[in-house]
């Protein structure tokens, strides 16, 4: 089975994650990745249980080994107008969104479902954001409420490959 790779940021879709969880389980191996804020969540303790694998949500010690395996897919939903803002500025200060910087020069599919409030959405930055996001090939949706998860997993799914152009040299 696939392995997608969910980040998942502080904002009140993570009170439903379980939902997203079961419609994803169905066709992915799941591992979640959470930002530190998200992390401190109670809606994430039963994440182990659902998906098999443990909730990684700090960068590993100097002797520890990397804790995340490669991915066939990469969903951040619910992602904050932090989260996007570090991830178009390169800011890559913890596990989630070094996570996302890491695959965002790659072919992995990548889907952000953005979540922000229209004050924040109207932020002349987020636009920008979204717009440099969208030229590096990740595909971005809106989560808003009513919160349509069916929605977001069509979006995966419907996800294409990045080609090499998106692919940048050091």
């Amino acid at each position: 089975m696939r392995l997608l790779h969910l980040v998942v940021c502080a904002a009140t879709p993570l009170r439903h994650i379980g939902d997203l969880l079961a419609l994803l389980t169905a066709d992915w191996q799941v591992q979640v990745i959470a930002t530190p804020s998200a992390a401190t969540w109670p809606f994430l303790t039963g994440v182990e249980s659902l998906t098999g694998r443990p909730l990684l949500h700090r960068m590993p010690r100097p002797d520890e080994p990397w804790p995340v395996p490669p991915p066939d897919a990469i969903l951040a939903a619910p992602i904050t107008f932090n989260t996007v803002g570090k991830l178009a500025t390169g800011v890559n200060d913890n596990l989630a969104v070094g996570v996302l910087n890491e695959h965002l020069g790659g072919t992995v599919p990548m889907v952000l479902a953005t979540h922000a409030k229209p004050e924040l959405r109207a932020h002349p930055a987020f636009t920008a954001h979204l717009r440099l996001l969208a030229a590096a090939g990740v595909t971005l949706t809106t989560l808003s409420y009513p919160l349509d998860w069916p929605a977001v997993t069509r979006t995966l799914a419907a996800a294409p490959p990045r080609g090499a152009g998106h692919d940048r040299a050091c």
